[in-house]
């Protein structure tokens, strides 16, 4: 690896780039695919939708048991209970804010998944920029990323799971973007609250990002803010929101630490939680799934059908086997997403439960700003005819995917 955070990131002669209004153009075509990808969202999935509206006018919990489906509420001194954390909840605080004034009236899923899909290809497209890749190179690799992965069959079910890792998911871009590449501390510890507010997990990387703060920039311009204020400015938004969410699980359930996942009536009993929720035991069997597991062969069309639970995202996106490139034009920034991906992969693997229906490995969304950064530091300069191979299959596996989990009978065998 080489290590030179500015003269590795010059353009090349010849590169064109996509101006403000191509990104944008890209940006909406994602989110309108990503509308139209489910005629079925599952809105009725609405959590923090809930929990939202109720936020807005002073109570945390629901006073009414909720419908049968919600069986994730835990019942307790009379309310019931979301264990969704509250960065989560107050992600859709704008669309419960919508209901509120009458504009809406249920949770608009379909349209949150639309947003979200449109802000992870701009930013996608502005990292791209950065690292001066041509234009068919970024959008290949964000086609790669939103049409290539299961983020496009589970983010687009438009539940309140998938909604959390889609804002998650757009949390560590930003937060990746206004650290590395434009350097704002406030406003790229704004995403990055937005990411470990939907997916604590995400926490880990925090020191990731005060490292990009520090590092020098790959601009060259000189930045005489000293490390503290810089520091400082991150942190004041995701501190904020840290204590908030620490009270907020005390007032739940009696304990700043207790999130209330092992309290939803039943769970423990579940099988997969035979060593409670989180257990190294488990991480054989969940790294088997994300990996390793294949699909299964049936005797009838369409022939080849994924395991409708979990099955291996390397199988159905294997693109990605080229973050395994040696090289890298900024070889701390390669080493820190790696980091980052073994961190957060090792608490993934220590969950009992991959969840339930999804299509590839849905937890492993949150991985995916870490490795498109990876691809892009190892990049070559030109696409040869296995990388398209590689994305053109990925692609074509999920749009199959979208199709079978969306618009047929398949989860109803």
């Amino acid at each position: 690896m080489t290590n030179s955070s500015s003269e590795s990131l010059q353009p090349e002669a010849g590169d064109v780039g996509l101006g403000a209004m191509q990104r944008a153009t890209l940006s909406l075509a994602a989110a309108m695919i990503y509308f139209l990808s489910n005629p079925k969202p599952q809105n009725y999935y609405d959590y923090t939708f809930r929990v939202a509206g109720r936020l807005l006018s002073g109570a945390i919990s629901l006073s009414e048991p909720p419908p049968p489906w919600l069986n994730e509420f835990v019942p307790i001194r009379g309310g019931h209970y979301s264990v969704f954390p509250l960065g989560a909840v107050i992600s859709m605080i704008p669309a419960a804010f919508l209901k509120a004034i009458g504009l809406i009236r249920d949770m608009p899923g379909a349209w949150i998944a639309a947003i979200l899909a449109g802000a992870t290809a701009w930013l996608l497209l502005a990292i791209a920029e950065r690292y001066h890749a041509p234009r068919i190179r970024a959008i290949l690799m964000t086609a790669g990323v939103l049409f290539g992965t299961w983020m496009w069959t589970n983010l687009t079910f438009a539940g309140a799971w998938q909604l959390a890792l889609g804002f998650a998911v757009v949390g560590e871009l930003g937060a990746i973007y206004f650290t590395i590449f434009d350097r704002r501390p406030l406003l790229a510890g704004a995403f990055f609250a937005l990411a470990f507010g939907n997916r604590t997990e995400i926490l880990l990387a925090a020191p990731l990002f005060f490292y990009f703060l520090n590092r020098a920039k790959a601009d060259k311009i000189t930045d005489d803010t000293k490390p503290i204020v810089k520091f400082a400015k991150f942190a004041a938004i995701p501190f904020v929101l840290g204590v908030a969410t620490l009270v907020y699980n005390f007032v739940r359930f009696g304990s700043v630490s207790d999130f209330g996942y092992a309290r939803i009536p039943g769970v423990l009993q579940e099988p997969w939680y035979r060593h409670g929720i989180f257990s190294t035991q488990y991480m054989p069997d969940q790294a088997w799934q994300m990996l390793l597991k294949l699909w299964d062969i049936v005797p009838s069309f369409p022939y080849i059908l994924p395991d409708p639970f979990s099955s291996s995202i390397l199988l159905s996106s294997p693109f990605l086997v080229l973050i395994l490139r040696i090289g890298a034009k900024d070889g701390a920034v390669k080493l820190a997403s790696w980091l980052a991906i073994i961190a957060l992969t090792f608490v993934l693997w220590m969950h009992g439960n991959a969840g339930g229906y999804q299509f590839g490995y849905r937890y492993a969304m949150i991985l995916l700003p870490w490795a498109f950064i990876i691809l892009l530091e190892s990049a070559p300069k030109r696409i040869s005819i296995l990388e398209w191979s590689l994305y053109i299959f990925s692609i074509a596996a999920n749009i199959y995917a979208t199709w079978l989990f969306h618009w047929t009978e398949f989860l109803k065998r």
